[in-house]
């Protein structure tokens, strides 16, 4: 049985101070104000377990009437056709492929990024994601960043 992604919206109050403070290392890594990873974990007051513990599992969410963009990141089979299913999924509900990535195939696996954009008409993006996840050729989705 595979394990699938699910992707809740919480308002700020409910999260613990811990994720939230995630949020704001990575926000001064990624402005510069903080250049390692030990510097934004010192600044916000957490520990750099719990920066690398979290950090991939949250972002802030934007909405807007153009929709929002997500990077996807996964390894997919060196398969015919496997690409094409990917794209197809992602079309289907009715999302735009803004760029693709793929590396040179390593012992039959290369390694995919894809930005996406989400546009108000867009299908529910975990059931998307989960999706993706059920194919037998790609493995180890992660989201890795909402603008």
């Amino acid at each position: 049985m595979t394990k699938t992604t699910k992707f809740y919206v919480v308002k700020e109050k409910a999260l613990p101070e811990v994720l939230l403070k995630v949020v704001e290392a990575k926000k001064l890594l990624e402005t510069g104000k903080a250049l390692s990873v030990q510097e934004a974990t010192d600044l916000v007051g957490i520990s750099r377990s719990s920066f690398y513990k979290y950090k991939e599992d949250i972002f802030t969410f934007h909405d807007n009437a153009k929709g929002t963009t997500i990077n996807l990141t996964f390894q997919m089979d060196d398969e015919p056709g496997a690409l094409s299913l990917v794209l197809r999924i992602i079309a289907d509900f009715g999302a735009n492929i803004l760029t693709i990535h793929q590396s040179i195939p390593i012992n039959g696996v290369a390694a995919l990024s894809l930005s996406i954009q989400i546009l108000p008409t867009t299908r529910d993006v975990a059931e998307m994601v989960a999706s993706l996840e059920q194919q037998k050729a790609v493995h180890k989705v992660k989201l890795l960043a909402k603008e």
